[in-house]
Order: C-alpha cells, then structure tokens, then sequence
C-alpha cells in the first residue's frame, strides 16, 4: 500500500486526472493574455495567489516585471486603499487583463478589489472587459461563478476536494503560471515525478517521512518554531506559501510549529543575533539550489580599498554558498538544529517537486500530530468579530 493509498487527499493524483479540455483551455486563456496585454492582475488571497505569486517570482527571478512581459502585479490580499490607490495609478495606462481567483466569490479583500478593478475595466474596454477577465471559483455554485454566468466571463474550476493551500497544483496556481510565461507542462511532470518519488512508505527512501519525523523530534526537545530559510531574494514567496500551508495545517488544538521565514544573508544583519544567542526554540529549514544560471564575478580593484581582493575572480554564487555553509555550522553550534533541502536547478520541475514535497510531508506531519491538515476552522473568528464591528 503507498501513502497515496493511505492519505484520502485527493491533490495527490490531481495531476494524472485533470480534465484535459480544461488543461488546453489554459493554454489558450494564457497565450490570449501573453498576446494581449503588457499586464495582468491577480486577484486573490492566501492559497487563491500565494503559490502562484512563489512560483512566477522563482522562476522568473527577481525584476522580472521590469526585464519581461507581461508584467504582474497582485490585488485581493489586503485591505490598504493607499496600496489599491498606487497600483491603478501604475496599470490604468496599459493594456491588462483581470485574474480573480475566489472558491466563493466573497472573500472580502478579493471580492472588495474586484469591485473596484471590474469598474476600471468596464470603463476602459466598454463590452471587450468581459473577455479580458478571467475567473477561477466554484464549479456549479457562490458569487463568482453567478457573476461570472451573467457577465460571461470565462471561467475554470477551483476543485471540491482540494483545499486552497494545496491549489497549486490546480487552475488556481497553473492559469496564472501559465500567464506569466511558465512551462506547465513541465511544471505538470514534475508533480508526477514528485508523486512517484514521495508515495514510497520506506522511510529511509522517503525525504517527505525523513522531514516530518525530523521536525516532530525536533518539537519533542522544544523547538517551537521552525524558520525556512533561503538565500536567494526570488524564493522569499515560496516561503510565505509554505508558512500558509504548515500554519493552517498544523496550528490547531493548541498543537503544531509555529512557521516563520527569514531571508539570508540580508536577515544575518537584523535576526541572526537573536537566531544565534536568543531563546532555544528555534529550528532552521533552509532551501539550497544547487545551480544558477545567473551569476557574476567580483571584480579586481587595484587599490583594494575595502581589502577584499581576496574573493577577486569569485563567483557572488560562490561566496553565497560559503556564507550558507559558515551560517549553518554557527547556529547548529549554538543550538539551532538545521534541516537542508536541496533541488538542482529552480525550474518549472524542480518548483513543482518542490512544492508536491512540501504538501505531502505537511498531509504526513498533521496526521502525526493528531489533527487535521485539511482543515482551517480556526480563521473564522477573526471574520466575525470584523463583521459584527
């Protein structure tokens, strides 16, 4: 029997069951926006744009949106009119096209952003807005879908049985990848790789049940909170993907680690002292890519004035990597343990591992600890105290 036999998570096999139709609608929907805009919007909110925002800004790398097109900026995640108020001011002069990503359709910062940008584009493209947006929600039912009917938009299908943290892999992260300019197909078979490599119940062949098994006996000697870590700047959404993921999953009845991120080296100068020297709850999780494509050499300087000719003719990847090395040896001597994953290269497929690796280990570790990592009853309160004020 697999672990896919033994988790009823029905992401695990989302990829081999697709509705094809659907899948080359994608396509269409994404060379439509690539031919027709300078940019898109998404609009969505924690699982509805966290994994595609990770995946577009690590494969695409940092600046994209000034080095390539289309440009892609978000709205839906937050409340701030002053936010809201700038980003129209950037994209009322361009051609753009609308992504809003909504199971219900009444997510209040997505539904509240959508309001305004359906406005913007009503206005500036008259009866064409309607085939400028596009929409991932409900197959049959909510607001969206009901709007969407009567706007006639076009529409995709936000799954039943896949919660929002784990809708990567779904409409909901693939529209918008494919949109930004990202393989899918290759994206689609790096999840299919990831399936066969992490549903082995061997626990020595699996890194999914090694991870889980090291963060819980980590947790039983107090470590409280786990600190994904990386050293490149285009990762850091990959990290506020995975704390949504291990922070809705795990954090509940009053169990799980608490997720937490810092980016290296630029966070060494602001939260290494208190990683190296303060409280002794902190474990570290760092992600290492192997190899870059993008590099640069440090220049010689004949007058040295900062005596670091040393590193001349080093690679910036290079001393990276060095400062990686020296930082982990640091914090595990001061009782910060390290857990290290590694990918060879930050492409559609590694990404996609990436990610099935990150879901599959979180589905494990709930189980382990005895709560459901399917579900977020928790959110509600905040929602009802917001209303009712």
């Amino acid at each position: 029997l697999s672990l896919h036999d033994a988790l009823p998570i029905c992401w695990l096999d989302y990829m081999y069951r697709m509705d094809k139709n659907e899948y080359e609608e994608i396509k269409t929907v994404a060379k439509y926006i690539k031919e027709n805009s300078e940019a898109f919007i998404l609009l969505g909110i924690g699982g509805s744009y966290l994994g595609a925002k990770a995946a577009i800004e690590a494969v695409r790398g940092d600046f994209h949106n000034e080095l390539s097109r289309p440009q892609v900026y978000y709205a839906g995640q937050n409340l701030s009119g002053a936010y809201l108020k700038k980003l129209i001011q950037i994209v009322k002069e361009k051609e753009v096209c609308i992504i809003v990503i909504s199971k219900s359709g009444t997510t209040l910062e997505t539904a509240l952003s959508f309001r305004v940008f359906r406005e913007l584009m009503e206005e500036k493209y008259g009866k064409e807005s309607k085939s400028r947006i596009f929409v991932v929600t409900d197959k049959f039912k909510g607001a969206l879908k009901s709007m969407s009917e009567l706007k006639g938009y076009k529409t995709f299908v936000v799954p039943d049985d896949i919660g929002g943290r784990y809708s990567v892999i779904t409409p909901v992260g693939l529209l918008p990848m494919a949109a930004a300019g990202l393989d899918i197909d290759k994206f689609m078979e790096g999840l299919k790789s990831g399936a066969e490599e992490y549903s082995d119940r061997n626990f020595e062949s699996n890194a999914c049940l090694l991870y889980t098994a090291a963060r819980n006996i980590l947790n039983r000697r107090n470590k409280e909170i786990e600190i994904f870590v990386s050293y490149e700047p285009s990762c850091i959404s990959i990290a506020e993907w995975w704390k949504q993921l291990y922070g809705e999953s795990e954090g509940k009845e009053g169990k799980g680690i608490f997720p937490a991120s810092l980016s290296f080296t630029t966070d060494l100068h602001s939260m290494g002292q208190f990683v190296q020297e303060g409280r002794e709850i902190i474990f570290e999780t760092t992600l290492s890519i192997e190899n870059s494509e993008d590099d640069m050499e440090v220049p010689f300087d004949s007058n040295d004035f900062d005596k670091l000719n040393y590193i001349s003719g080093k690679t910036f990847n290079y001393i990276n990597s060095k400062a990686f090395e020296g930082t982990f040896m640091a914090h595990n001597e001061g009782n910060v343990p390290g857990i290290i994953i590694t990918i060879p290269k930050m492409d559609e497929f590694y990404l996609a591992k990436l990610f099935y690796f990150f879901m599959m280990s979180c589905g494990i570790s709930g189980y382990t600890i005895k709560v459901d990592p399917f579900t977020q009853p928790g959110v509600e309160a905040y929602k009802k105290n917001m209303f009712r004020l």
